[in-house]
């Protein structure tokens, strides 16, 4: 067994997750030796600037579908059993064992990793890699220790992801060759048949959406900034992948807190990674400068993109591998990002969709019964690639932003943001980044610089004192006017070229809306039931 040099440690072992027979367990290597020994092992190119060029084979989105969780009486009474796969306690024992058995022999890749900015409420993690370059990619996502913490960091919770290993779906209990099997009684964490590297991430966010709740903290799928100097004025940003979390928070007049996960505690909201995980089609330098100059630096996992075979020049158009193309780098490879991964209580919260039907506006500003509205019926559309068999742009309800990490059931989440928002007093905003002057294959996206705009009279303070109109259909205030937006587009309809057929593309989406949310009518109190769309 090595330590990061490549020296013995002896007192470093894998043993107490029943992990043993392997060849060799590389424990904390930096970057450069992630970097050689991923080479070494051809398991990707090396690219300009040092990045590291990968492709993830068939699978280039997560497998929500394939997630597991054990059932046991911890978990038979607290998990959303609707939403979450069960598997026997019998059935990961045998994928435990089989999976152990295809170990052995094998070289090992291990970073141990907190999972939490906040010291009080982070968890460590041991990741152990088949693969050297998801070892690199975690080391990324995830917040490093010091190198005096590792001598005597303890895991609480071990994720074993044996990409090369493929499940028996009648042994190993689970849906298909892919799976995702989580015990929370033995703190581990089982992946296997799939090379997506985002399932090392989101294993430990749904880790920490089971364990914060309890602790008054509430977990989201968000990204969050704050005024330059001032960590106080914060912002958070929800929204499932490709509504424009990642872009939107790397806002070059703000301090960058986080781009995907975070938590709300008694003290403010709170990183829960330590880098960046940006989709990458149609990055320009000019919209978004920071996120591209991040993909020509070095150790950067540069995931799924076509490049040019002999310059390695990426091309960030072509779309033939994926639409989820994706960098991984660390969080101080944005400029302008936190440098602690914490902020005080957000002035501001804002929920991003990306409706694929063309009716909302580009902004909407709510009251708290509609936040809580929204927040549950999670509307947006799956953005093509995030997710195997997402080809375009899927209009979903995906509860609380983020249904495939949420272990426990949805209102236990909306009722701890309902909670803090009410405490706190933020200000709460719908943001459309989708479509405008028709649906998807019609209309256009929304001009990023129009999102950009809006958002910043909304954190600044100034939209709150611009004239609003009441949404017919919807019920919440839009502005009428606000400087350097085309006023045309705070109004969707006139956006149309058959206001006719907005009428009735709004008329079914209210619909779709109502009927959603008849699930939720015997969890919720009267102010957020007598939220009335249309």
């Amino acid at each position: 067994m090595s330590d990061d040099k490549g020296r013995m440690n002896p007192d470093f072992t894998l043993k107490h997750q029943g992990i043993d027979g392997y060849a060799t367990a590389f424990y904390n290597l930096t970057e450069p030796d992630l970097v050689a020994h991923a080479l070494a092992r051809k398991e990707g190119e090396l690219g300009i600037g040092g990045t590291l060029l990968v492709t993830t084979g068939k699978f280039t989105g997560r497998s929500p579908k394939d997630k597991h969780i054990v059932v046991s009486p911890t978990t038979e009474d607290n998990v959303w059993w609707e939403r979450n796969a069960r598997m026997e306690r019998g059935a990961f024992d045998r994928l435990r064992a089989d999976m152990m058995d295809y170990a052995a022999g094998k070289d090992l890749y291990v970073q141990d990793l907190y999972g939490g900015a906040d010291p009080r409420y982070r968890i460590n993690v041991r990741i152990v890699s088949e693969l050297t370059w998801h070892n690199l990619f975690i080391r990324h996502l995830l917040i490093r220790p010091e190198r005096a913490e590792l001598d005597s960091f303890t895991a609480d919770f071990t994720i074993v992801n044996l990409p090369g290993f493929f499940a028996d779906p009648e042994r190993h209990g689970c849906r298909t060759e892919t799976v995702i099997a989580i015990d929370f009684d033995r703190k581990l964490v089982l992946v296997a048949g799939t090379e997506y590297a985002g399932e090392n991430k989101k294993g430990v966010f749904t880790l920490l959406n089971y364990l914060l709740p309890e602790r008054d903290v509430m977990p989201m799928h968000c990204s969050a900034n704050h005024a330059k100097g001032n960590p106080i004025d914060s912002a958070i940003f929800f929204g499932l992948s490709g509504t424009g979390k990642t872009t939107l928070s790397a806002d070059p007049d703000r301090t960058l807190v986080g781009d995907d996960e975070h938590g709300w505690s008694d003290t403010g909201v709170f990183n829960f990674e330590g880098g960046c995980y940006a989709k990458t089609i149609s990055l320009s330098p000019k919209a978004e400068p920071e996120i591209y100059a991040a993909t020509f630096k070095f150790s950067t996992v540069i995931e799924n993109m076509v490049y040019d075979a002999e310059t390695k020049e990426l091309d960030f158009e072509d779309d033939s591998l994926t639409a989820n193309m994706r960098a991984a780098y660390p969080m101080h490879y944005i400029s302008n990002s936190s440098d602690d991964g914490v902020a005080g209580h957000p002035k501001n919260v804002v929920m991003l969709t990306c409706d694929a039907f063309g009716v909302m506006p580009p902004i909407a500003r709510l009251t708290p019964a509609q936040a809580m509205y929204h927040f549950l019926s999670g509307f947006t559309s799956k953005a093509a690639g995030t997710e195997r068999g997402v080809t375009e742009p899927e209009p979903t309800f995906s509860t609380c932003f983020g249904a495939p990490f949420l272990p426990r059931r949805p209102e236990i989440y909306g009722q701890i943001l309902r909670d803090k928002i009410a405490r706190y007093g933020s200000t709460c905003w719908l943001v459309n980044t989708g479509w405008t002057g028709g649906a998807y294959g019609t209309g256009e996206r929304m001009p990023i610089q129009a999102t950009r705009a809006l958002l910043t009279a909304a954190l600044d303070g100034s939209l709150e004192n611009r004239t609003f109109r009441k949404d017919t259909h919807f019920g919440f205030e839009v502005p009428v006017t606000v400087p350097g937006v085309d006023g045309s587009l705070l109004d969707p309809r006139s956006t149309w070229a058959d206001p006719e057929a907005y009428d009735r593309a709004a008329a079914k989406l209210v619909d779709m809306f109502a009927e959603n949310f008849e699930q939720f009518l015997p969890y919720i109190d009267n102010d957020v039931r007598a939220v009335m769309i249309g």
